[in-house]
């Protein structure tokens, strides 16, 4: 997340500015529950097996880039001559999280009783959940992608579900808030009925550790619009959790999705359900309007800026460096700037958001300070 100037911000002050903007409108081994995590006791939840943080360890390091915009995402129609362009983007680190919602708003926008072809930009996420609604609701669709999964931007998301880094949180207006709290309900309960091993989604705990508790009225507070959203939701007391020297650890149990299993299972699911997938880049407006589609929905991302004009969004790079798999670790940190993610495809250690960057070449001095972040938090887990 970065402030009003674009100077990058970390984490925990993010969630702290976050705040003012949302205010609105010893241990025995559980048994596992499928498609959730093993229920953790007070004593069990003070005894949490560490991840093995070291470099000989790392199989893999990565970049994205996040397409942001400071006053938050796009849904709304735009009339281009005889089409109608439905804009559905510019998710920033909340692209998986409210895919399904934002495509609902955006489906939402058809014209009452439109019942025609609908072609769909992008092949991401947001594109996917947009077609498999369309298609639910009985249109036909055709999907217009540059790449498909596992190429496309999403595949190098970390997958916890939050609306983190979505927008500035000055930059809000009262209708975006509305439209982010929609978007978050109506996701939170269809990535609830995908639960399980076909589309790489479980429930799981979070820790969000530092020297004091998010504000109460912030997306993690204790007064977030989003409570009803965050199950367990409390502060714990020091006997209660491993953290030492952190002021404030606060839990939730929230939802975590694996970008590659994920995004495989809905291109099959849309495949099943008859889309056409064209594969290929879509240049300029003239050539969209070559498509025989009358009705667009553009889920393109980043790519909006060129092809629509967009000149706020801006890539929000971030780097993601992951370790062998701990089939043991069943919970996700976040303590300042960094986050771990417990994927079945590796331990994910994250923290880094670098505002108009465009490379996707990792940068080997933020590897190194990401490992070092995650080397030393992890090393003074204490036993309880």
């Amino acid at each position: 997340m970065y402030n009003k100037d674009l100077t990058p911000i970390n984490r925990r002050a993010w969630l702290r500015s976050a705040a003012a903007a949302v205010v609105a409108a010893g241990c025995r081994t559980a048994r596992p529950v499928r498609g959730g995590r093993a229920p953790v006791s007070p004593a069990e939840g003070c005894a949490l097996p560490p991840v093995r943080v070291s470099a000989d360890r790392e199989i893999r390091t990565i970049a994205g880039l996040r397409p942001y915009r400071p006053s938050g995402f796009v849904v709304r129609a735009e009339k281009a001559g005889d089409a109608l362009i439905i804009h559905n983007y510019g998710h920033g680190g909340g692209g998986i999280t409210l895919s399904w919602g934002t495509a609902r708003l955006a489906v939402d926008l058809l014209p009452p009783g439109f019942h025609g072809p609908a072609g769909v930009l992008g092949c991401g996420v947001v594109g996917l959940a947009t077609a498999r609604l369309l298609q639910e609701a009985g249109l036909p669709v055709t999907i217009y992608a540059k790449e498909l999964p596992p190429n496309t931007t999403s595949n190098v998301a970390g997958g916890q579900w939050f609306p983190f880094f979505v927008s500035d949180s000055r930059r809000r207006t009262p209708e975006f808030q509305r439209q982010l709290v929609a978007a978050s309900e109506f996701a939170y309960r269809r990535f609830q009925i995908l639960v399980g091993s076909r589309y790489g989604v479980r429930w799981i705990r979070n820790f969000v550790v530092g020297n004091e508790p998010p504000p109460d009225t912030g997306l993690l507070g204790l007064q977030s619009p989003l409570r009803h959203l965050l199950p367990e939701l409390r502060d714990l007391s020091p006997s209660e959790h491993p953290f030492t020297g952190s002021a404030s650890v606060r839990q939730f149990d929230g939802m975590l999705i694996e970008p590659p299993i994920y995004l495989a299972a809905m291109l099959d699911d849309v495949r099943a359900a008859g889309a056409v997938i064209r594969v290929g880049e879509v240049f300029d407006r003239q050539a969209l309007m070559a498509l025989p589609e009358k009705v667009f929905f553009n889920c393109t991302g980043l790519g909006a800026k060129a092809l629509f004009g967009d000149e706020e969004l801006i890539p929000l790079k971030g780097q993601l460096t992951f370790l062998l798999p701990q089939p043991e670790v069943n919970y996700a940190t976040m303590h300042g700037e960094f986050y771990m993610f417990p994927r079945s495809d590796g331990i994910l250690l994250g923290g880094t958001h670098e505002s108009g960057n465009w490379s996707l070449e990792p940068d080997l001095a933020a590897k190194e300070r990401i490992l070092r972040g995650h080397r030393e938090f992890f090393e003074t887990l204490r036993a309880c």
